[in-house]
């Protein structure tokens, strides 16, 4: 049995997202990430193909290009109104706002400002036009039983599977 990523072992591990730029922890995960390498999409394949052949203890740095991810940044996506449009609940700079476009579909915006007289949402996903670096932290690598293999991930944690670069929205 080998102890390095390989597709159908089960992986943990912590990772944080760095604004290269800053240096700035946009990202970190309050609990360790559990999947099943190749058969979940719980991270983007930018990122998960970086891991093969790594063991626990290892901690990579994987430059991210979030152009590829999410596209360019879209200023159509960026609204500002009238601050007594915007329930009272909602005005808090990071608060999510689920809105839905004329199809019924949903997508998150972000309060990125606000002041006496407007609030401003942003529906760019935060991580949208800058230049970041994943840096992962291996924990666990084993042999995934069947029933991890079958759900993707630890059986009693029922991960949300595109959560992790979603986090941020």
């Amino acid at each position: 049995m080998s102890d390095t990523i390989a597709d159908e072992k089960f992986v943990e591990l912590n990772y944080k997202v760095v604004d290269d730029k800053t240096g700035d922890v946009l990202v970190t995960v309050d609990y360790p990430i559990g999947y099943v390498h190749g058969v979940n999409d719980v991270m983007s394949e930018e990122v998960t193909k970086h891991l093969y052949g790594k063991k626990v203890g290892d901690i990579i740095e994987v430059p991210v290009d979030t152009k590829l991810l999410y596209g360019e940044r879209d200023e159509s996506l960026v609204f500002t109104d009238h601050i007594e449009n915007v329930p009272e609940e909602y005005r808090e700079i990071g608060m999510t706002i689920t809105m839905e476009n004329e199809k019924g579909e949903p997508k998150n915006f972000i309060v990125t400002r606000f002041d006496d007289k407007t609030l401003t949402v942003d529906g760019n996903n935060p991580l949208c036009g800058r230049d970041v670096t994943f840096i992962l932290e291996v924990l666990t690598v084993r042999e995934a039983t069947d029933e991890e293999v079958d759900l993707g991930g630890a059986v009693d944690a029922n991960p949300d599977l595109n959560d992790i670069l979603e986090r941020a929205e």
